[in-house]
């Protein structure tokens, strides 16, 4: 169908398409394109994605692609195996499948003839990931990657863990996600009387994804595949990367710009897991101008001037007093030509205790103490949601009860603002009584008020203290140095404010805890803080103000909502952190109505860490005309002192029969997690 827009080329819309593979298989397309690209062919844009084209993803693929097509090129959305209307089964994320599948895609685009045979792979989160990793296998057509939210590193940033530590807000929620987004049924309006075929294959053969995870509790192959930080000189074609300050995903950044050798930019914005077209905290950019900049330069050969600016521009946070929603965050953009920067340098605080038993930290200090912590179980309930999506109710609290919580130590008030830029390390030395131990450390901004924004953090395993690659058990009494690198940080502190630092060896529900209580002797410790010299820039282009194609109108047959709750029982200690979602009733204009919804609960009693447990359950509905199907599954992982355990529920029903239902167990042993 034709969609006409005021973009400089009239834009041709393909709603569905066969991309067919060497092994049979067929991967589900759709495809925006310049009307008149057969006689005047065009570069094409590719965003490969298991989340569907054609209701899941549709609204914000309906601003992006025809904007790019728009603009002279060929944008596509492509549903991987196993998702969608694609054949096959999806059996886990990033698997060399996936990977190898995308280059046939490249391949098969190049020899189109409203091709030119030049390719942009661009995505956030999923997209973000593969595309760096199918730039790695270095394909022919592929001549420049945008990458959003993503990491180098599945080990070290993703879902999964976190300095060693089980994630536990997250590794079960994300599997539970995908549990439920496997079982999806594909549209008959794609695939005609196939659907239902298809669709009990993806029931029976789609596996947990946790059950994998949870095999690979160290950093061994499984991780270092699709970790583009094995060998980043694979990477030859020129890649933007592209986060925000409230993103889980941000670390990856300064380490691609640092290990990668091709040509290379990025932009760090205060945004959360968004696009930065419509992100929140504000301020928001016109990204897909700035996307069209990148484009033409790599895919058209048109010099843009986006090579000749600088490598790095971040948006410096100002101070901001803590709050659970962020529209926006105050601060000013400032500009990197290289990383590392020549204009950062270290800055330590030395840990120190007070005559009245505070917790000290002296610039420049030598720190020597004697102090001894045990933190409660439900230390980390003020955490916020570790990927923030900038939705209300998504950001860390005022930590001051938190701080209260944990082992602190705060500096004297700042003479002057104090500019913070990448990773902050904290290293202590300590003492523990048990041989499994974790260690949680939180940089916060103190306000004269008293108020504290969680500024960064970071976790370690301490069995993991000789590296992610094996499990040490601790020997309890001794003494050890260990070094925690917090998530990088761009932020101006104010004068007047001061740094605190804040110790647990509890993190729930971020950190799945240790198999018994650890009583922590502290020794001494250090802040080790990236200072960036006080410099005014100016001549700093200006973004573009945000635009993009039409969205596209659905209608709303029910409301949803979300809540966000904590609540804890006084009698016995246990506390419960309880997320819901609902999107309500959607219908789009092809017919189809949707719904989807979760309710996500973490429990854990403050004296026990045994008790600690995680549930999800998820429900979601398809239906057109008299077709209409519906999947709820329920998620569920606790512990003992030796094993992990994990169980699957899974019912699809069409219509009022059910004609699928199974529940799945699985264990593990711990391995020093």
């Amino acid at each position: 169908m034709k969609n006409r827009t005021h973009f400089p080329r009239t834009v041709r819309e393909i709603e569905h398409t066969w991309i067919p593979l060497s092994d049979g298989t067929r991967l589900a397309a759709r495809i925006w394109l310049p009307e008149d690209a057969e006689d005047d062919p065009v570069p094409a844009v590719l965003e490969y994605l298991p989340y569907r084209k054609n209701d899941f993803t549709a609204v914000r693929d309906s601003v992006h692609h025809p904007y790019f097509a728009g603009h002279g090129y060929a944008s596509m959305r492509v549903d991987i195996r196993g998702s969608g209307d694609s054949d096959g089964v999806l059996y886990d994320e990033y698997l060399p499948l996936e990977q190898e599948d995308a280059l046939e895609v490249l391949a098969w685009i190049a020899k189109q003839p409203w091709s030119t045979g030049a390719v942009g792979l661009y995505g956030k989160s999923w997209g973000g990931f593969n595309g760096l990793q199918i730039a790695a296998h270095r394909p022919p057509e592929l001549k420049a990657v945008i990458s959003l939210c993503s990491t180098d590193d599945r080990y070290a940033d993703d879902v999964h863990y976190m300095g060693g530590c089980v994630l536990a807000s997250k590794m079960l929620y994300w599997a539970s996600t995908m549990l439920l987004f496997n079982a999806r049924p594909p549209d008959p309006r794609h695939v005609g009387d196939a659907w239902r075929e298809m669709w009990l294959e993806r029931l029976e053969q789609s596996p947990p994804f946790i059950e994998t995870w949870l095999s690979h509790q160290l950093r061994d192959g499984y991780w270092e595949q699709g970790s583009v930080c094995e060998d980043f000189s694979a990477i030859t074609c020129p890649v933007y990367a592209v986060g925000g300050w409230a993103d889980a995903y941000t670390n990856a950044i300064p380490r691609l710009l640092e290990g990668l050798s091709c040509p290379k930019k990025g932009l760090i914005g205060p945004w959360a897991h968004d696009f930065p077209e419509r992100a929140s905290p504000g301020p928001a950019i016109g990204f897909l101008q700035e996307c069209l900049r990148w484009w033409d330069r790599w895919l058209k050969g048109i010099e843009t001037g986006i090579m000749d600016e600088p490598m790095l521009r971040v948006w410096m946070q100002e101070s901001k007093l803590p709050d659970v929603s962020h529209e926006s965050w105050p601060g000013r953009w400032i500009t990197e030509k290289s990383w590392p920067s020549s204009q950062i340098s270290g800055q330590a605080y030395g840990f120190q205790q007070a005559a009245h038993g505070m917790g000290v930290l002296d610039e420049g200090g030598d720190s020597s103490l004697s102090l001894i912590f045990q933190s409660k179980q439900n230390v980390g309930k003020d955490a916020g949601n570790w990927c923030s999506y900038g939705v209300p109710g998504e950001f860390p609290p005022d930590q001051r009860a938190e701080d209260g919580r944990s082992l602190t130590f705060t500096s004297r008030p700042l003479n002057d603002p104090l500019d913070v830029l990448g990773f902050p390390e904290v290293t202590v030395e300590l003492s523990v009584d048990r041989p499994n131990a974790l260690l949680a450390v939180r940089l916060c901004e103190v306000f004269p008020s008293g108020a504290s924004t969680r500024l960064s953090w970071g976790l370690l395993n301490l069995t993991h203290r000789h590296g992610h690659q094996k499990a040490v058990p601790l020997e309890p009494g001794e003494q050890y140095e260990v070094t925690v690198r917090l998530n990088a940080v761009g932020c101006r502190i104010a004068s007047g404010n001061r740094l605190r630092v804040a110790l647990s060896e509890t993190y729930w529900p971020e950190a799945w805890p240790s198999p018994e209580p650890v009583t922590v002797h502290l020794l001494g410790g250090t802040l080790n803080l990236p200072v960036r010299a006080a410099v005014e820039e100016s001549d700093i282009p200006a973004f573009e103000i945000p635009e993009g194609a039409p969205e596209l109108k659905v209608e709303t047959l029910r409301e949803g909502g979300r809540e966000r709750t904590y609540a804890q029982d006084i009698l016995t200690g246990q506390s419960e952190i309880r997320v819901g979602t609902d999107s309500g009733r959607i219908r789009f204009d092809n017919g189809l109505e949707t719904e989807l919804s979760a309710l996500d609960t973490w429990t854990i009693q403050e004296a026990d860490p045994l008790s600690a447990e995680a549930q999800c359950e998820w429900t979601t509905v398809f239906k057109r005309g008299t077709w209409e199907t519906r999947v709820e599954t329920k998620s569920r992982m606790w512990s003992d002192g030796e094993r992990f355990y994990v169980s699957n529920e899974v019912t699809a029903y069409e219509g009022s029969e059910t004609v699928f239902s199974r529940t799945r167990t699985f264990d593990v042993e711990r391995e020093g997690c």
